[in-house]
C-alpha cells in the first residue's frame, strides 16, 4: 500500500460524519467502508485507480491500493477528494444561520463537520435518481448493483470486488428486455436507455449544463429529458452541481424532517417550506442535507 498524499483537513470538517453518509447500512456497490476507511474505484485518466481515504488527525491519508498514479496525476486525485467531500466549503456562515433558527440550534453542534458528500459524474447521478424514483432506498440500491454488476468495470482485490459505474455507451446499447430481468420496470428502464444515448450522443453532458447561466435554465436543460422531474433535476443540480437553491421539494424524507421539527404541520404547507428555506438562501440544499440527517440516529463514532 503506497502512500499517495495528506490531504489538509478544512475547519468544521469531520470525516466520520461523512463516513457515517456514505455508511448508512445500505449495499453501495461503488465503495466500501471498512474500519474506520473508505475505498473507492475511480477512473484516472481513463485508467483504473483504487484508492483508500483514513482520517489521520489534521489530515486525510491516501493510499493507492491498486493501479497506477503518476505525480502529474496526484493533483487529479487530490482534487477528486476534495470535490467528493466538499473540502473547499466554509461551514460558518451556514453554522451562523443554523444557531439563529431555534428548531434547528443543535445541528451545528451534533452534525458538526458534516459535508455535502457529492456525485461527481452527472451521468452517475442521473441514473441513481432515475432508479430511485417511486421506490425504498434498499429496493434503489440493489437495482444500482444489479445494474453495474452487469454492465460496469469491475476490479478484484484482496477479496473484495470493487466497481467503476457503467459508461452511458454500456446503457445505450442495451434494450428494456434486457433490463426487466433485473426487476426494473418498463417505464424506468427506457428512461434509463433515453439518457444513456442523449451522453453517448453527447446531447448531454456535465459542461453543456455547467455552461448555462442560472439554476432556472439548468433545470429545464434537464427536466427536457424524458424520466427527469423537477425532483430528479434538483437533486443532480444539488449532489453534482451543488447549485444552492437546488431544493428537491416534495422529497419525503424532507418532508418527514420538516414535519418532526414542527416547521410544517401538513406535507401540503408549500408556502411555508418556501418561506422557511428563504432564510437558509445560500445554503438551501446544506440545510436539505441536515435535515436528512436528523432524520437518523447519531453517527457510530464520537467526532
Amino acid at each position: 500500500m503506497k502512500e499517495l498524499m495528506h490531504i489538509e483537513k478544512p475547519a468544521l470538517f469531520s470525516f466520520n460524519e461523512c463516513l457515517w453518509f456514505l455508511d448508512r447500512g445500505y449495499d453501495d456497490c461503488l465503495f466500501r467502508i471498512s474500519e474506520g476507511a473508505v475505498i473507492k474505484l475511480i477512473s484516472l485518466d481513463e485508467q483504473p485507480v483504487l484508492f483508500r481515504i483514513t482520517d489521520a488527525g489534521n489530515t486525510l491519508a491516501v493510499h493507492l491500493l491498486h493501479g497506477e498514479v503518476k505525480a502529474p496525476q496526484l493533483p487529479l486525485l487530490r482534487a477528486y477528494i476534495m470535490e467528493w467531500f466538499d473540502m473547499d466549503k466554509d461551514l460558518t456562515p451556514f453554522y451562523d444561520l443554523l444557531r439563529k433558527e431555534k428548531k434547528l440550534q443543535y445541528m451545528q453542534k451534533d452534525f458538526e463537520g458534516l459535508r455535502l458528500i457529492s456525485i461527481a459524474d452527472l451521468f452517475e447521478a442521473l441514473c441513481w435518481s432515475i432508479i430511485g424514483q417511486q421506490i425504498n432506498l434498499a429496493f434503489a440500491y440493489k437495482l444500482k448493483r444489479r445494474l453495474v454488476e452487469t454492465y460496469g468495470t469491475a476490479l478484484q482485490f484482496n477479496d473484495h470486488t470493487y466497481h467503476l459505474f457503467h459508461s452511458p455507451a454500456n446503457i445505450a446499447a442495451i434494450t428494456v428486455e434486457d433490463l426487466k430481468p433485473m426487476q426494473f420496470s418498463q417505464s424506468k428502464a427506457k428512461y434509463l436507455i433515453g439518457i444513456a444515448q442523449a451522453f453517448a450522443e453527447n446531447r448531454l453532458n456535465l459542461q453543456m449544463i455547467q455552461a448555462l447561466p442560472d439554476f432556472l435554465s439548468k433545470q429545464q436543460a434537464l427536466i427536457a429529458h424524458k424520466g427527469i422531474g423537477i425532483w430528479t433535476a434538483n437533486y443532480v443540480l444539488m449532489k453534482t452541481l451543488r447549485v444552492p437553491g437546488a431544493i428537491p421539494f416534495g422529497d419525503v424524507g424532507l418532508l418527514k424532517a420538516l414535519e418532526t421539527h414542527n416547521i410544517i404541520k401538513e406535507r401540503k404547507e408549500t408556502e411555508k417550506i418556501e418561506r422557511f428555506f428563504k432564510k437558509f438562501k445560500g445554503w438551501e440544499t446544506y440545510l436539505v442535507f441536515y435535515l436528512w440527517r436528523s432524520l437518523a440516529a447519531p453517527s457510530f463514532q464520537d467526532k
